[in-house]
This record gives C-alpha cells, structure tokens and sequence, in this order.
C-alpha cells in the first residue's frame, strides 16, 4: 500500500475518533507537538524505526514528545498503541501531518508565517493575525520569522498566495524597471 493512502486512512479514523470522543482540540494539541518533535529530531525517526527497541520503548519515546512530563490524552495513547502494535511507526510522522490538515479543515483554522527584517511585538503580531482572519474567514494560527535580509517591511505567507511588502523586493522591482526603460532606449 501507498504511505499517503495508509497515513490518511489512520488520520481519518483518528479524526472520527476524537469526534466521537469530543477531544478533537487536544489530539490536535498533542499531534502538532509529536509533528514538530518528529521534525525538529530526525534521531527520533530512526529511534521508531530501530528493531531492537521494544514497543513500550517507543510508547514512551512517543509520549514524551507529545506532551513531556505531562500524561497524554487517552485518545491518543490508544491511537499509538494501534500504530505501534500494527508496525506503522515509520509512517507516523505522515498521519500526524494529516491529521493536522483534516483538523485545520474541519475547524478553519489557516496557517500563516510572517517574516519582518525585526521582531516585532505581540501586539502587532496579533492585529496582523487577527486582519487576516477576518479577511481570509479563518481563524488563524501564525508563525513569526526574523530575516534581516529583506531590509524592512513584511511578507505574508498564506498557503499558495504570498503578501510581499519588504523593502527588499520593492528595491529589486525598481531595479528592473530601470533596466527595462535602459534597453527599450538603446
């Protein structure tokens, strides 16, 4: 089988799942932790994939990156227990991932990053996410990004359509457009 067609079979049942059970916001909670554990430790993937380590071993390693040195949802022990009994463990970090976006869809909840030349304070940070909540539908979660290099200004991500209003990419616009003006006159 395709591991995009069993990553989401999982998802999907994890999401009927925590419908039923009415715990959807923590799974999602600690599914987006486990996502960014699984993606900010690639030792972690070849820790699950190891033989020599015992299923209680991986239950373990799991719960502590999803929620540290609190206890987990049931839900979610259960959900991990299925996975690690059925051997899917290399593939887990796939149904977190579609997990995320079938609970993003069935909450609208966007996701955004914002990248500025500074760090700006929380106040404004809000105000951005809430304005394009208001304008996208959605209720947005945001990442905040520090790249010195687009000079000033902002750019917005929003899935496939991006807001750019750095300094940068205003600088570069200009640029060319004396260099078109320079050949047309030549």
């Amino acid at each position: 089988m395709d591991i995009g067609i069993v990553s989401s079979r999982y998802a999907k049942a994890l999401m009927e799942y925590a419908k039923d059970t009415a715990k959807e916001e923590v799974l999602y909670q600690e599914m987006g932790t486990l996502s960014r554990s699984l993606s900010k430790f690639p030792e972690m993937k070849e820790a699950l994939g190891n033989p020599v380590l015992s299923i209680r071993d991986k239950y373990s390693l799991l719960c502590t990156a999803a929620a540290g040195d609190q206890s987990v949802s049931h839900e979610y022990s259960r959900f991990i227990t299925l996975v690690l009994k059925n051997h899917r463990e290399e593939i887990l970090h796939f149904m977190c991932l579609s997990f995320l976006e079938l609970y993003r869809a069935y909450a609208h909840i966007g996701i955004g990053k914002l990248i500025t030349a500074v760090p700006v304070d929380r106040n404004t940070e809000e105000r951005i996410r809430r304005a394009a909540g208001v304008v996208l539908h959605l209720r947005m979660e945001m990442e905040t990004v520090v790249d010195p290099s687009i000079e000033g200004g902002f750019i917005f991500d929003y899935n496939w359509m991006r807001l750019d209003a750095s300094i940068a990419s205003q600088l570069k616009r200009v640029r060319q457009q004396f260099i078109d003006k320079n050949r047309r006159i030549v």
